[in-house]
């Protein structure tokens, strides 16, 4: 199996769960995980399992910074991909 077929799983799994529990961090008042943790599990490709939680657990949705920062990773992300698969280095 591939790296990357465990990677991807696993890192959006991770993503969607630190984003759970700081937003019952969040709840309970407690000290909360920060922001550039949060987005550095987006860095690392969980982009999506971040999307998705902060969705259903309706959190960090009305933080602009955050969300500029956020979707900035998204844009990013999608150039690496078109230059890879452009440069033939990933193929379809």
């Amino acid at each position: 199996m591939s790296f990357l077929f465990w990677y991807f799983p696993l890192i959006n799994l991770v993503a969607f769960s630190i984003i759970g529990v700081d937003k019952r961090l969040a709840i309970q008042q407690k000290w909360r995980i920060s922001e550039r943790n949060l987005l550095f599990t987006s860095i690392l490709g969980g982009t999506i399992g971040s999307g998705l939680a902060m969705l259903f657990f309706r959190h960090k949705t009305s933080k602009e910074s955050f969300l500029l920062r956020f979707y900035g990773i998204i844009v990013i992300q999608i150039l690496i991909l078109f230059v890879l698969f452009y440069s033939g280095i990933i193929e379809y």
